[in-house]
């Protein structure tokens, strides 16, 4: 059983952390999940064993509230404290240490006691933190500041202390509200969706409430509430806030629209058929709120640094007090200072909050331009990419393939070849078979299904119709079959090599005829492809199980630079292994049903056109939203960036480290300086990271 809580204070792989060694081990708690975007932890666990009263308790021990995710409401209105708790302890620590620096200026010895409620104010939240790692005998920079506080007021600094109490109460409170940031970035997404619905017949309703199968009215202007189907009227609608488009697209009766999109001109009657938490942009908002805990590379290089670091730290800053003043007669007193420096610019909490924020940042702003990413570790592969393997059908193409041509052959008619092929095609999703079967329709044929159905994966199908054994398939297939005669070969041959796919229905006795099909090359994919070499990707290759002249047809007029046709799903897998031992970073772009296996096969796969695709969402690790490939070389930029934007804030906050524990052994810093250089890195690369959110 899972149990979701909201944890009030859960904004960083710190509070992870001591939320882990305070639940993982427990009896009957088998798995922890958390999502900070939210602020949620989810546990699973025996319900025999381990109630919800018993969590919320063992995370109050940890020095944190949880309450129930179904009652958050309740935490969100009544816990002031706990949402601005920060913000007033960190503002009463200024005020106070404000004035007791005017009453130090003045001779006041009062000055001492004020300074000291200033760090008790600045320390608030840090202390009951400091003493958890004390008691797991992990040391954190919450313990490294209250030792720093101690060590001023022992040695009479007390203004040092407080300033030190104020700004890393400062730093805690950015990186609250760096979070929080990222929150509502993602919450913007939520209020795409209109939260009411026109129902024809009932008026104005809640959208959580409207029902698969009811009708609603959506006028000029106003948003969709819920995915449908048209019914009646026509519009264009304005995807931008899902897919990233620009251009509004076209909508009649029988096209699908999604929630949270934009109808733009006539007034559309539309049948709901997704519930209201089930509809695309839903799904899109769960996967972008769970992506953030699937770490990326960088971030988990980020915490076990942290892990080592800080106790590396305290044993330079012990090594700093007692080396020179016991082998070298320094005094106590001095080395004592410049360690404590050392603990303040220890303090790891610029380059532990450098990656998250850039992370949520990047992940957010790919939402917004139609590119789900499903984790940290998925927004940071595209900007290694060496090779890129892509399918042809609905990738390369449009996926539309329309019939060209159909033969009929051994006296059977147009007629009864395209009723055969109707039938057995009628349970395929493939591409072909929906251009016969539409095909068919356009000619009034609408034959029932062919009975005993059995599909030969890769290749074809066969099923009974009217009595008699049918097969339906490839060219491949038919040569296979051992009914192909040389006269039918060449004819095949000369279709294919004008970039038609062949498709031929025969049964036990001859070949009854051939259809062929095309699909037609994407617009500008030529221009696409060279934009996707430009950003750096080295080889572009085409892996289809279509005919090897169509498929060398598309390669012409698309700019691949290899191409592997007449591959089954395991051949596609194959191809991709290979692509990955020469280049190591390779993606494969698919319809994330067929390709599946490829998909999973490469680095990260990636979904053409998700949206309203579940099955697409699902398998691909990112999906583009619509049929746009030029969202790839966007991706690969996009990717590059973040990995820039990360590296530049671990180097930054390293190397400020480093000047500064220089100047601290030199006797150049003083305890407000470090902390002042901590806290403005802390602010430098919060900013640096949300850079990403911008447009």
């Amino acid at each position: 059983m899972s149990i979701v809580f909201k944890v009030a204070g859960l904004d960083c792989a710190e509070e992870i952390s001591i939320l882990k060694k305070a639940l993982a081990k427990r009896e009957g708690i088998s798995d922890l999940a958390f999502d900070v975007l939210n602020a949620k932890m989810t546990v699973t666990c025996d319900p025999d064993k381990v109630t919800s009263d018993q969590i919320s308790q063992w995370v109050k021990e940890a020095g944190m509230e949880a309450i129930l995710w179904s009652e958050r409401e309740k935490l969100e209105k009544e816990g002031f404290w706990l949402k601005s708790g920060r913000l007033v302890t960190t503002a009463l620590s200024g005020l106070l240490l404000a004035v007791a620096i005017f009453l130090h200026i003045q001779g006041d010895k009062t000055s001492d006691w004020i300074y000291l409620a200033a760090m008790v104010f600045g320390a608030y939240f840090v202390v009951p933190k400091a003493l958890l790692a004390i008691k797991r005998l992990q040391p954190d920079m919450n313990l490294l500041m209250i030792i720093a506080m101690i060590g001023a007021v022992f040695i009479d600094q007390w203004l040092e202390g407080a300033t030190v109490a104020f700004l890393f109460s400062v730093a805690l409170l950015l990186e609250h509200w760096s979070v929080g940031r990222a929150r509502r970035a993602v919450s913007a997404l939520m209020d795409l969706s209109p939260r009411a619905a026109h129902v024809i017949g009932e008026g104005e309703r809640p959208a959580q409430e409207v029902k698969v199968g009811a009708r609603i009215l959506v006028r000029p202007g106003e948003k969709v509430p819920l995915d449908g189907v048209v019914e009646k009227g026509s519009t264009s609608i304005n995807q931008a806030p899902i897919t990233g488009e620009s251009v509004p697209i076209p909508k009649e009766e029988g096209d699908t629209v999604y929630a949270g999109t934009i109808n733009e001109e006539g007034a559309i009657e539309c049948l709901v058929t997704k519930d209201p938490n089930d509809t695309t942009l839903a799904r899109i908002i769960h996967l972008v709120e769970e992506a953030q805990s699937r770490r990326a590379g960088s971030q988990q290089w980020v915490e076990k640094f942290a892990k080592i670091y800080t106790p590396i730290m305290i044993g330079i800053a012990i090594l700093t007090t007692l080396v020179p003043a016991l082998l070298f007669g320094g005094e106590w007193a001095t080395w004592f200072y410049r360690a404590l420096v050392i603990l303040v610019i220890a303090c790891p909490c610029a380059l532990v909050i450098s990656t998250p924020v850039s992370i949520v940042s990047g992940l957010t702003a790919a939402a917004r331009a139609g590119v789900l990413i499903k984790g940290g570790m998925f927004l940071e592969m595209p900007g290694k990419l060496r090779a890129l393997a892509l399918d042809k059908t609905g990738t390369l193409t449009y996926g539309r393939p329309e019939v060209q041509k159909v033969i009929p052959l051994n006296n059977h008619t147009e007629e009864e070849l395209l009723e055969r092929a109707a039938a057995l095609e009628a349970p395929s999703e493939h591409p072909l078979a929906r251009a016969i079967l539409k095909y068919a329709a356009e000619k009034g044929i609408k034959p029932d299904r062919a009975e005993d159905f059995q599909i030969t994966k890769g290749k074809g199908a066969q099923g009974t119709f009217k009595g008699t054994r049918y097969w339906i398939g490839s060219h491949r297939f038919m040569h296979e079959m051992n009914q192909e005669t040389p006269e039918i070969h060449q004819m095949a041959l000369e279709l294919e090599d004008a970039g038609h796919s062949i498709i031929a229905i025969g049964n036990d006795k001859h070949i009854c005829g051939l259809i062929s099909v095309a699909d037609e090359p994407r617009k500008e994919i030529a221009a696409t492809i060279q934009e996707i070499k430009k950003a750096g990707v080295e080889e572009v290759a085409m892996l289809t199980g279509d005919n090897k002249p169509a498929a060398e047809a598309i390669a012409r007029l698309t700019g691949v630079d290899a191409t592997q046709a007449e591959l089954l799903p395991e051949d596609k897998v194959k191809a991709v292994e290979a692509l990955k031992e020469k280049w190591t970073t390779v993606a494969m772009i698919g319809d994330g049903v067929n390709d599946a296996p490829a998909m999973a096969a490469a680095n990260f796969g990636i979904a053409m056109g998700a949206m309203g695709t579940d099955a697409a969402i699902e398998a691909a690790d990112i999906a583009l939203m619509a049929d746009d490939l030029s969202k790839v070389p966007w991706l690969i930029r996009h990717s590059r960036r973040t990995l820039r934007i990360i590296q530049q804030n671990i180097t930054f906050a390293l190397a400020l480290k480093a000047v500064f524990l220089a100047l601290a052994v030199a006797g150049l810093a003083s305890l407000w300086m470090a902390i002042a250089a901590d806290t403005g890195a802390s602010l430098l690369v919060v900013f640096n990271g949300l850079r990403l959110l911008k447009k």
